[in-house]
C-alpha cells in the first residue's frame, strides 16, 4: 500500500468540552430541582450543617445527598464552610419562601410538569409545531380558562418569575409624568405594584382573567396599594382597554404568534391618548438570534408551552413602528430582562 492511500488521522482542532457540557447540563442542572423539592434550602437557612447531619435529617444516604449539595454549591446556592453548607444570597433572595422575590413557585411548576422538557416531548412540539403542556390537550391559556386552580397556581408562578424584575425596571423609567399604567395580561399585579412602589404619583390597573385577577388582587392587598392599583377583568382580544397612558406588557409577546403581537400592538396604538406609552418587558434575542443563550432556552420553552416565540428587539421595534409608535429605544433593566419603549405621537 502506497503512503498517499493511507488516511492521515489529524487531531481535533477543538477540545470537546461543549458536547459534554450538553450532556452534564441534563443530568447536572435538575440536581438543584431536586434540592428545592427535598426543601434543603430553608433547612439550611434555619443553620448549616454537614452532609451527614443533612443525611439524617432527609433519611437519604450520603452517596446522592452529596451529589446533589456538589451541585448547588457550583451554581451558588449554597457555600460549603469548615464542613458545613450555608445558604447564600441568592438563595435567600429567592428560594426561601418567605421572600418577597421567592422564585421556587416557578420551579415547582417546572417540576410538575417535568415531561413537557423531555427529548419525547421537545421532539414532537419539533415535528408538529405545537405546545406540549397539559398533555398537548389544548391551547396553555384556554387550559387555565377552564381550570379555576389551575389559573391561580400559574398566576402564583409567573409572580414568583416577576417580582424581582418588577422591582428594577421602575428604577430605569420616568414614570413620573404618568397617570395610569395599565398591565395588559398583568397576572398577579408584580409590575403594577413595582411601578406604584417607585412612583407614588401612579395609579395602576391589571388587566387580566377574573381567576387571575383574584389572584392579583391578594397581592396587592398585602402591599397594602389598594387606594392605588386596581384590577379589570376583560379578555385582551376581545373588549376595550381602560384609559391609561402608559400601557405595559410583560412576557406576553412572547406567548403569542407574531400576528397576534401586531394586533395588541395596533390595538394600544388606538387606545393610548397623543402622548401616550407602551413597554414592552421581555427577554431579547439580538438581531440575527445568535444569542443570548437564556433568550434561546426561554424560547424552546415556548416551544413547549405556548405558540409562542421570543422576540428580538429589532423585530419589536418594527411592530412598534409599523403600528405608529416613535421614539422607540431597548434598554437593559435587569438579569437577562429588557424594556423596549415608544410613544405615541
Amino acid at each position: 500500500m502506497k503512503r498517499d492511500d493511507v488516511r492521515v488521522i489529524r487531531a481535533p482542532r477543538t477540545d470537546d468540552r461543549p458536547l459534554w457540557d450538553a450532556i452534564f447540563g441534563i443530568y447536572g442542572y435538575p440536581a438543584v430541582l431536586l434540592a428545592h423539592k427535598f426543601e434543603l434550602f430553608p433547612l439550611l437557612a434555619k443553620k448549616p450543617r454537614t452532609c451527614s447531619e443533612i443525611c439524617d435529617v432527609l433519611g437519604l444516604k450520603r452517596r446522592p445527598v452529596e451529589a446533589i449539595l456538589s451541585m448547588s454549591v457550583a451554581m451558588g446556592f449554597l457555600h460549603l464552610h469548615d464542613g458545613r453548607y450555608e445558604v447564600t444570597s441568592i438563595t435567600e433572595d429567592y428560594l426561601l419562601p418567605e421572600s418577597p422575590t421567592y422564585f421556587g413557585t416557578y420551579w415547582d411548576l417546572i417540576i410538575n410538569n417535568y415531561s413537557v422538557c423531555s427529548l419525547e416531548s421537545l421532539e414532537q412540539a419539533v415535528r408538529t409545531d405545537t405546545a406540549q403542556a397539559y398533555g398537548a390537550v389544548q391551547e396553555m391559556f384556554k387550559s387555565h380558562g377552564e381550570d379555576f386552580n389551575l389559573a391561580r397556581f400559574f398566576t402564583r408562578t409567573m409572580h414568583s418569575t416577576s417580582m424581582a424584575p418588577a422591582l428594577a425596571w421602575p428604577e430605569l423609567v420616568d414614570l413620573s409624568a404618568r397617570k395610569f399604567l395599565l398591565d395588559i395580561g398583568g397576572g398577579s399585579g408584580a409590575h403594577c405594584i413595582g411601578a406604584a412602589l417607585k412612583w407614588p404619583g401612579l395609579g395602576a390597573i391589571v388587566l387580566d382573567t377574573a381567576p387571575v385577577c383574584e389572584v392579583a388582587a391578594e397581592f396587592i392587598a398585602e402591599r397594602q396599594l389598594q387606594d392605588r392599583v386596581r384590577t379589570h377583568v376583560a379578555d385582551m382580544w376581545k373588549d376595550s382597554f381602560p384609559s391609561a397612558d402608559v400601557h405595559f406588557y410583560s412576557f406576553i409577546y412572547h406567548d403569542w404568534t407574531p400576528e397576534k403581537c401586531r394586533f395588541l400592538t395596533r390595538k394600544s396604538f388606538e387606545s393610548l391618548p397623543s402622548g401616550g406609552q407602551i413597554l414592552i418587558h421581555e427577554i431579547l434575542y439580538n438581531d440575527d438570534k445568535s444569542s443570548p443563550f437564556a433568550a434561546i432556552g426561554m424560547n424552546m420553552i415556548m416551544l413547549g408551552w405556548t405558540e409562542g416565540q421570543q422576540h428580538s428587539g429589532q423585530e419589536l421595534s418594527s411592530m412598534l413602528g409599523d403600528a405608529g409608535f416613535t421614539n422607540i429605544e431597548i434598554k437593559p433593566t435587569f438579569g437577562y430582562w429588557s424594556i423596549v419603549s415608544a410613544l405615541k405621537p
